[in-house]
């Protein structure tokens, strides 16, 4: 089954596209979106992939699924495109990044320069129906980020896996952390937030210090 998937992951990932739960999956998205509005637009399914080759990945934030309001999602899991207001996690992200590194809080919300530098923003679920959470799990997406996530560990070596909230942290069990580094903290929500299990993790300016210790370049989260 061939995917609209950038050439760097395509044969890595073949294999895993050519399983009968994927070919039930692609049959699923396909129609949902002939019948319901979904997001992120069919074209940005794959963006996290797109926009961060194989080869580039230097780090993997792992998100639940997409979000579903009009406009937000654009296949970049937190991100959102330029011009959206910034989803309450979202602010939660850069008011750690303002306290962690001192960069002052950027006006777009589109992560898409994290991304080009190998942040690999990877949602465990690509796609959503409009303004219904969680609408898309359980039909073979986690399966197949499952499969990404154990690939990147495996196959490359110094990734560092930033795992915020209970959902992202059961990750780490399919994470070879013998040559790669996770870090772990509470989910950038309000509720987890208000709660002191968010704020002051630094996993910023650590996640530079883990890519600089390796030999390999930090990268500059300032969005502006």
């Amino acid at each position: 089954m061939n995917v609209d998937i950038h050439p760097s992951w395509q044969s890595h990932l073949q294999p895993e596209f050519n399983k009968p739960y994927f070919k039930d999956l692609v049959d699923f998205v396909k129609a949902e979106y002939s019948t319901h509005k979904c997001f992120p637009k069919g074209s940005e399914i794959f963006n996290a992939f797109n926009h961060c080759t194989f080869e580039d990945v230097k780090v993997v934030i792992i998100g639940q699924d997409p979000y579903h309001g009009i406009g937000q999602a654009n296949g970049l899991c937190f991100s959102v495109n330029k011009g959206i207001p910034h989803p309450p996690s979202l602010i939660n992200i850069f008011r750690e990044i303002e306290q962690d590194l001192g960069f002052p809080y950027p006006k777009t919300g589109n992560l898409m320069p994290w991304a080009e530098q190998g942040v690999l923003l990877l949602n465990a679920t690509l796609t959503v129906r409009a303004h219904q959470a969680g609408s898309h799990q359980n039909k073979g997406w986690e399966q197949f980020t499952n499969a990404v996530i154990q690939l990147i560990s495996e196959r490359k070596q110094n990734i560092v896996f930033l795992l915020w909230g209970g959902f992202a942290k059961k990750k780490k069990q399919i994470i070879n952390t013998a040559s790669n580094s996770v870090l772990e903290t509470g989910h950038p929500s309000p509720l987890s937030a208000n709660r002191g299990y968010w704020f002051g993790n630094k996993h910023f300016s650590k996640t530079n210090y883990l890519l600089q210790q390796a030999g390999l370049p930090a990268i500059d989260w300032k969005l502006e």
